[in-house]
């Protein structure tokens, strides 16, 4: 599991998913481990976390600026509560959001000062795919069709007092009509536009780690052309 606290990756793994120590800036043991956000830097691994280290990390990253901290990665002492208890901290909603693609081009919305892709709140008893559906539709004002699911994000914000967790199922998908293609002033956004892949890298210098990470997911399906 992966989530996003404030743009850095927080990564939850079992013991059999972390082979490759090489990748990590610093690696720590829970026993060799005092919470404190200066230990908390470039990329770090933390071996064995029980649950009180998890729920410190947590408060750390949504409290804290931490200019020095790429990504964590967890392995916890037991991997399926400790998702379990990281879930039970938050409010959970569903979202839907589309790599709309066509002639090596990808559709992107601008909102709030950075580039998107466009995605949007699942309605009580829609399902995953016909609420990426309609978000697509609705924040670009174009036509999509489903290719299939290339991956799902989660993400934390705080809305009000509450602490949300959303949870992002991604699909692919061609686009049908975007002769009347305009952004959903009403939701914040300003602007839609196809962009290759030259543009897309330079677009992520203004984006969120969580979409470049969807896009290479994508990416790993299809060749963008520049």
């Amino acid at each position: 599991m992966r989530i996003y606290i404030k743009d850095i990756p927080l990564r939850i793994k079992k013991n059999e998913e972390v082979s490759r120590f090489k990748k990590y800036d610093y690696v720590l043991e829970e026993e060799d481990f005092l919470i404190n956000e200066r230990k908390l830097k470039k990329n770090l691994l933390i071996l064995s976390a029980s649950s009180s280290t998890i729920k410190s990390i947590l408060f750390i990253l949504h409290n804290k600026k931490l200019k020095n901290l790429d990504s964590v990665t967890i392995v916890p002492q037991n991997y399926e509560s400790s998702v379990t208890y990281i879930k039970s901290k938050f409010k959970i909603i569903k979202a839907g959001g589309g790599i709309v693609f066509r002639d090596g081009k990808i559709l992107f919305i601008h909102r709030m000062g950075m580039w998107d892709l466009p995605k949007g709140k699942i309605e009580k008893g829609e399902a995953f795919k016909d609420g990426a559906l309609r978000e697509v539709e609705e924040e670009c004002n174009v036509r999509v069709e489903i290719v299939d699911k290339v991956c799902t994000t989660w993400h934390t914000y705080t809305k009000g007092e509450k602490s949300i967790l959303k949870k992002t199922v991604w699909y692919h998908m061609n686009c049908l009509d975007d002769s009347h293609k305009k952004p959903q002033i009403d939701e914040g956004i300003d602007e839609v536009r196809w962009m290759n892949e030259n543009e897309t890298n330079v677009a992520l210098y203004n984006s969120y780690k969580s979409i470049t990470h969807v896009l290479a997911k994508f990416k790993k399906k299809v060749v963008v052309k520049a």
